[in-house]
């Protein structure tokens, strides 16, 4: 079983920035021959990793430092008046925890949401392999929380339990119910969840300060920052 110190990594070349226009990035992965149990998962994520199938990454810009990873210290946190509108609005909803399998089922969900929501984004045209690789491949203890609105499935949130908390992957949903805002909701969802199993943390991935569709992470409050390797209140001033 490999472990922090013998890990190998490796960079890739530069190339176009999928965030911010006229940026290059270059990101770090960590060598997919590791054997990644779920305690080393735990601490790559501590230390701003994140998983996308079975591949363990961060960003290692040479002169831009933009991508933050943040958590959220769930313990503390308390709804503002539009989350607690949003859950209200969708306590007809029913969801489940399911092992993180593929289903075409979640396909058709999934090839829809990118379809109408990211046609400018690296994601598009989706494909079944593309789901598989990205939500499925490298799973250790990885869920699908099912959304449903009677017996419709309506919405899909990878999800992954690490030893201080969950780590939300990826959320999808059915582009017609927008105005659920289920993205939020799969996040209320999530804390709640680690609040249940008392877990400190739900990590929320990379935020950016210059991109817009990252704002919403930054809503979620006490929300905390990873920088020069500690992790501390992010100031969003």
């Amino acid at each position: 079983m490999s472990n922090l110190r013998t890990l190998v990594f490796f960079a890739t070349p530069a190339h176009d920035c999928s965030y911010l226009e006229n940026h290059e990035a270059t990101t770090m992965f960590v060598d997919p021959r590791a054997n990644i149990d779920k305690k080393l998962y735990s601490q790559l994520t501590a230390l701003g990793f994140r998983r996308s199938g079975s591949h363990y990454y961060r960003p290692h810009c040479e002169h831009c430092n933009a991508c933050v990873p943040v958590r959220l210290r769930v313990s503390e946190f308390q709804p503002d008046r539009s989350q607690r509108r949003i859950w209200k609005k969708n306590e007809d909803l029913t969801c489940k925890l399911v092992p993180a399998v593929f289903s075409e089922h979640y396909y058709q969900l999934y090839a829809h949401y990118i379809e109408q929501r990211h046609k400018d984004g690296d994601m598009y045209p989706p494909s079944r392999d593309q789901f598989t690789s990205f939500l499925v491949d490298g799973a250790i203890d990885s869920w699908f929380l099912e959304i449903h609105l009677k017996d419709n499935l309506i919405g899909l949130a990878a999800i992954d339990m690490l030893d201080d908390g969950l780590s939300a992957i990826y959320t999808m949903f059915n582009p017609e119910m927008e105005h659920r805002s289920l993205g939020t909701y799969a996040v209320l969802w999530q804390i709640e969840e680690a609040q249940r199993r008392e877990l400190p943390h739900l990590y929320l991935g990379y935020w950016i300060r210059e991109c817009r569709k990252m704002n919403y992470k930054t809503r979620f409050k006490p929300i905390e920052a990873l920088r020069d390797g500690c992790w501390r209140a992010l100031n969003t001033n």
